[in-house]
């Protein structure tokens, strides 16, 4: 009979974790809310938060007597030193991203890549959509990544992305799924990438949060920060000959130009512009208050390029209240 009733106790004890304490999940791992991360490893019942050191929205906070956001999808505005948020409309909604893409295509070059790495051309680097931005690049010629970079974020060329994609990742494909799992690492779970450049396709989109997530990390390198601060960029590549070919071109973010003036007071850094039919007109920065706070705001699916840079000023000068 003690036999029996240890056996009892033994198998009660592996199948009901007798002795630990119950490990509660305060989240949905499949929520829409993508402001946290199961951390998996040895010990399955440790679970750490991941937003801990992050901005978190779960509904909207808006001043619509100050914020006139009514012409975009989607808009957020974050203090990175408080964590506070200042501003959020539909930061959760899924939209397409377009070229607001090449930065999650830069970070993940920065951090599998070098700068002095060769990175030569194939015939991936032919896109024929109509409008779609591009450097000219054709197959055989080479450049380094640190051009690359300057030229994917500075002028926003997507056939430089597929250069990119291609030579770090090893195929196209393959470097599209180190962007998805780092959007994953990051905690980005509303978002998945099918390409490198955020020309428009069904399964390619994000959210106005997730993409403050992945700028919040791009910033932490410094080519990154250098790349975005610059006007324009002159540069000079080699086609398959070895004949050289030169690339001069003006960023495409109106801020960093010079064509828009920021409110007082706040200095912005750089970002990233993006635009198609399907996404409208978009915009991401990263900021600073005159005591040098930082701050990342981010605006999908605008109306047009003077509303999109009338909108980001109105949601920038929320920094100052």
């Amino acid at each position: 009979m003690k036999k029996a009733l240890c056996l009892i106790c033994v198998c009660m004890a592996f199948f009901t974790g007798c002795g630990s304490l119950p490990y509660d999940m305060a989240y949905d791992t499949g929520s829409k809310i993508s402001s946290f991360n199961v951390v998996s490893g040895q010990d399955r019942n440790v679970a750490k938060t991941f937003a801990s050191g992050l901005c978190v929205v779960t509904e909207d906070v808006t001043d619509d007597e100050n914020v006139d956001m009514e012409h975009v999808a989607a808009a957020v505005l974050f203090d990175l030193n408080s964590r506070e948020v200042l501003y959020s409309k539909s930061a959760h909604e899924i939209l397409h991203p377009a070229s607001l893409t090449k930065v999650m295509t830069a970070l993940v070059a920065l951090q599998h890549g070098s700068l002095d790495q060769q990175l030569t051309a194939t015939p991936t680097v032919n896109i024929t959509e109509a409008g779609a931005q591009l450097c000219g690049l054709k197959s055989g010629d080479s450049m380094t990544l640190d051009q690359a970079l300057r030229i994917l974020l500075v002028y926003s060329a997507n056939d430089v992305a597929m250069l990119i994609a291609e030579n770090i990742g090893g195929t196209v494909e393959n470097f599209v799924e180190m962007m998805n799992r780092e959007a994953r690492r990051l905690g980005a779970t509303n978002t998945h990438f099918a390409n490198p450049h955020g020309l428009t396709e069904e399964e390619h989109y994000t959210t106005a949060y997730d993409l403050y997530l992945i700028l919040n990390e791009a910033v932490k390198y410094e080519t990154f920060n250098e790349i975005i601060q610059m006007s324009s960029y002159q540069t000079t590549y080699f086609d398959k000959n070895g004949k050289e070919k030169t690339f001069d071109k003006t960023t495409t973010n109106l801020f960093v130009r010079g064509d828009y003036q920021p409110p007082a007071n706040v200095n912005v850094i750089g970002g990233k512009t993006g635009t198609t039919k399907a996404a409208g007109h978009c915009l991401m920065l990263f900021s600073r208050d005159s005591g040098g706070a930082p701050y990342i705001s981010v605006i999908l699916g605008s109306e047009g390029t003077e509303t999109l840079y009338r909108e980001m000023t109105d949601l920038l000068d929320e920094i100052n209240k």
